[in-house]
């Protein structure tokens, strides 16, 4: 998830400022940098309860300073959190709410716009709205690819979660290449080995959606392979962001049979999780 910085919004007071004057509230940037961390320490946790309440906490506190950047922040980690969640309704008014924000704001064209529509567009597509997510993830492929260089890593995840919503649309010529731009891009990026595991299980279910279980088994099994592989890079990290990923890939490697490994990825979560 991509920030604000405190300098991207703050302007410093000087004796000709007339907030407050007109009727304005004068605004009271929040500390992003704070709110972040904190949110971080419960996330490593898997403490999505503490988390929620931490970032309603915040929300108000930016409504309450009349931080419109702050909120967008804000309303960007609740997607994904109410997401992860399976709270439709809390994540969709998110995204009413922080697509409402970029207006206000006139942020239409930047990366915090880039990074709002790939949020609010993963929130569709996992919502069963992969129809109304594609014209966000295009727009938000349109700045990342002018704004972003080619080993950034939010560029590896735009690709990837673009393909899994053209894949719910039976595009599957198109999801394939964005999936291999995806793994393009996380080939460069420092211990990107987890998130292209993520891509190659992806690339698995496509093969099985699009062939069938049989026709696709011999594709499947190298996809697996190679995921395994990459999981099992020495290098990676054991952080909660592993172990996000352990938890996520875990019931694919089940699905396609790979029963044991599929465990063994549960446990290395719950252990990263309570060492947390």
């Amino acid at each position: 998830m991509s920030a604000l910085k405190r300098e991207d919004y703050y302007e410093p007071s000087c004796p000709f400022c007339t907030d407050g004057l007109d009727g304005k509230q004068p605004i009271r940037p929040i500390d992003v940098s704070r709110m972040i961390d904190r949110l971080n320490a419960h996330l490593d946790r898997n403490d999505y309860d503490a988390a929620e309440r931490h970032l309603q906490y915040w929300l108000a506190e930016a409504k309450n300073g009349s931080d419109e950047r702050g909120a967008l922040t804000i309303r960007n980690e609740q997607m994904g959190l109410y997401r992860k969640r399976g709270k439709r309704e809390e994540a969709l008014e998110s995204v009413r709410q922080g697509l409402s924000l970029l207006h206000t704001l006139q942020f239409e064209g930047t990366l915090t716009a880039g990074t709002t529509y790939v949020n609010a567009a993963t929130v569709y597509k996992s919502f069963g709205m992969a129809k109304d997510a594609l014209p966000l993830y295009r727009a938000a492929q349109e700045i990342y690819e002018k704004e972003l260089s080619e080993d950034d890593a939010r560029l590896g995840g735009l690709y990837n979660n673009m393909a899994l919503a053209l894949a719910d649309e039976k595009q599957f010529r198109e999801a394939e290449a964005c999936y291999r731009k995806a793994l393009s891009v996380m080939a460069l990026v420092e211990h990107g080995e987890a998130e292209a595991a993520i891509t190659y299980l992806n690339m698995a279910d496509l093969a099985a959606e699009e062939l069938g279980l049989l026709e696709s088994e011999e594709i499947v099994s190298a996809y697996l392979d190679k995921a395994e592989a990459l999981l099992e890079t020495a290098s990676l990290p054991h952080n909660g962001n592993y172990a996000f990923v352990c938890e996520k890939c875990a019931p694919t490697f089940d699905y396609f049979g790979r029963f044991a490994y599929a465990q063994e990825l549960k446990e290395r979560s719950e252990e990263i999780y309570a060492r947390n």
